[in-house]
């Protein structure tokens, strides 16, 4: 949960208080997708060896490598990753992250789980 007030113009979240849900690629804190009217959401997601491949129809993401090494499969390629690696994943794009990894999303718009799709 973010905290907000109407006469703010911030919210603030720790994301360690955020509780890890699973997701396709392992599990992740998901913070701003209760922020009405945000225009994004933002994730830490620990990346699980055998994640799996999806796409979103609405989706954008950005990936940003804070931790582990690896490769992202991106529409059948295969590109190696590490701290620092930043990753633009537009939608219908199929994708997952290979490796034991962290990972920073930024998903605009915000995060809709109802916008994972599996082949």
């Amino acid at each position: 949960m973010s905290t907000e007030t109407d006469t703010q113009r911030f919210s603030l979240v720790q994301m360690a208080d955020i509780a890890p849900v699973p997701c396709p690629c392992g599990q992740a804190r998901r913070a701003f997708t209760d922020v009405a009217g945000s225009p994004a959401s933002m994730h830490v997601t620990e990346i699980k060896a055998d994640s799996q491949t999806h796409y979103h129809k609405k989706l954008t993401e950005h990936y940003y490598v804070l931790e582990g090494t690896g490769h992202m499969e991106l529409d059948g390629q295969r590109i190696a990753i590490k701290p620092g690696t930043a990753i633009q994943i537009r939608p219908g794009c199929r994708h997952r992250a290979v490796g034991r990894l962290k990972v920073l999303i930024v998903a605009m718009p915000v995060f809709d789980p109802e916008d994972e799709w599996f082949d």
